[in-house]
Formats: structure tokens, sequence, C-alpha cells
């Protein structure tokens, strides 16, 4: 759900801003529209035939350089503030790191639970720490009036309050690839007690899965699933079921060879993505930041697509 209004204390100080300086423009486009017209009446030819020269007024060249410098200031100072107030985050703000890649968003919560949607509950403070895999993204909540560039080898930092329970869009606002327009997910804002069970039931998920296989949930989390389906819908890239066992057509250094997708293949594919591309889909798999572990895991749950 998208809305314009704003839905948190972030929101309300951009708009507060935004308000102060749409007034004073509309103000001074309606006073200097009315003095135009005003002037072409009062010296039109007909009543002023001869032309004469208007000489220098110290006063009124004082007034329309200082009004607009004093005007400038307030906006300045209004901007500035708001700024601040947007840059330092409450010391109990619960924090949430968040990674960028090709094409889809990660959160990562302090207790270990990692979602595609972040997870947030109304009225508390949330501190993101943002931070890229591959390169340039922009992570934008217009319904919270917050944006920050998602830089690869550094770490930004933004945060909001949520006022109001919903589910609000998230962009990306850098070109990052051929997927960019797809790369979108959602800040879901609960109520305190959902939340809370939400979180605690998450923790305990995590360690009763402790050991057991989780090919599905790095499926999600690796954001593989925004280019390959389990389900044969088309994608950016070519889908994953029955997948294993079957020969393919890839693309090697431009000539055709036709393959085996067994473990080697799967294995270079994660490590080399555009290595061996599957013929009549674009080289854009982004280099995944995968531990051997994880690598096995994904082998073993490609394997069970059928």
């Amino acid at each position: 759900m998208f809305i314009s209004w704003a839905t948190g204390l972030s929101g309300g100080v951009v708009d507060q801003v935004f308000f102060y300086i749409l007034a004073i423009t509309i103000f001074l486009l309606g006073l200097i529209t009315f003095l135009m017209v005003y002037f072409v009446i009062r010296y039109r030819k007909e009543r002023n035939p001869r032309p004469s020269d208007v000489h220098e007024n110290i006063w009124l060249e004082i007034i329309w350089t200082v009004i607009p410098t004093l005007l400038v200031l307030t906006m300045f100072y209004y901007g500035m503030t708001g700024f601040n107030f947007l840059k330092k985050a409450p010391a109990d703000a619960m924090k949430v790191k968040v990674v960028a890649r090709q094409w889809s968003w990660l959160f990562e919560y302090e207790n270990g639970i990692k979602t595609t949607e972040l997870m947030v509950p109304v009225g508390k403070p949330v501190k993101l720490s943002l931070t890229s895999q591959d390169v340039i993204h922009g992570f934008y909540a217009p319904a919270f009036r917050v944006k920050q560039d998602v830089v690869p080898g550094m770490t930004n930092t933004l945060w909001f309050q949520p006022t109001e329970v919903g589910s609000f869009d998230v962009f990306c606002t850098q070109y990052c690839g051929l997927q960019h327009a797809t790369m979108s997910t959602k800040i879901v804002v609960l109520p305190t007690e959902e939340f809370r069970q939400w979180y605690q039931k998450g923790k305990e998920e995590i360690e009763a899965t402790k050991g057991k296989p989780r090919g599905a949930q790095l499926f999600q989390e690796k954001g593989c699933i925004v280019c390959h389906s389990i389900d044969d819908t088309p994608r950016a890239g070519p889908t994953l079921k029955g997948l294993f066992g079957k020969n393919v057509t890839v693309m090697i250094e431009g000539k055709e060879q036709n393959l085996l997708a067994d473990e080697r293949y799967l294995r270079k594919s994660l490590l080399e993505p555009n290595a061996e591309v599957v013929k009549g889909y674009p080289p854009i798999m982004p280099l995944g930041d995968l531990k051997e572990e994880e690598i096995n895991e994904l082998i073993n749950y490609m394997k069970e697509l059928k």
C-alpha cells in the first residue's frame, strides 16, 4: 500500500519543511504574478506615451535583497534541523542490518532472523544499517520520507518510526542492472504484541532448524528466487524445476555446448555464474556471497526440484 501522507516521525519532519517551502513559493508566485499584471496595466502605452527613466530606490533595493536572504536562511535552518533529526537515531531504536544485492533486499535482526520484507513494530524507532554486496543501490521508503544510498564497501544508516499499522513500499532508486525495476519489497508494520510474537517465534524456529537442511530458506535469502522460478514461471533466468540431471545448451565464450546439469554444473553456476550461461538468457547473474556449506545446501535443494 503506497500512501502520500507521512506515516512516521521522520515523514512528519520532511513534510513540515516541504510545506514551509511550498507556502513561500506559492506566496512569491502570487505576488510576482500580481505585480506583473499591475505594471502592465498601470504603465501601458496609452497612459504613458512618453517613456521616462526609472531612478534607483535604495530602500526598495535593500528590501528585495534582505527579505529573500532571510527567507533562504530560514529554509536552510529549517532543513538543517530536520536533516540532523533524521541522522541521529534514538538510543532505544531497534537495529536491523540491510543487505542490498542484485536484485533483492535482505533484512537481518539482532536475534538472527532473516527476512526479505522488513517487519517492524508500530511506535518503535527502527535503525537500519545498510550495505551492498555488488553495486550501488538506493533504499527508498516514500511513506516514511526516508532515502539512503547503499554503497558497496561501506555501511550507511537511516532511521524511522512508524506511527500506524500497515504495509508500505520500498524501492531501489539507483539503476542497478537489468532487473532494477523489480527490486522492491515491503515494510510491514505490526501491532506491538503481534510483532513480539513473530519475533519470538522466529527465534524459536532458528533454534529448531539448526543442523537441518535449509536450502529452500537460502534460495529465498540469497535472492535466487528473483531470477529463477521453481515452477516453470518465466523470469530473467532459467527455471530450476527439473533442471538436475537434464541436458542444457549453454554459451561458453560465444560457442554453444551441451552440458549435463549435474553437481559440477550447479556448483560452477554458483561460483562462476556467467561462465556457462544457458542459451537465450543474458549473462547477468551476480556473484553471490556463499560459504561452502551454503553451496552444498543449495545444490541439494536444486536436486529435489522435480
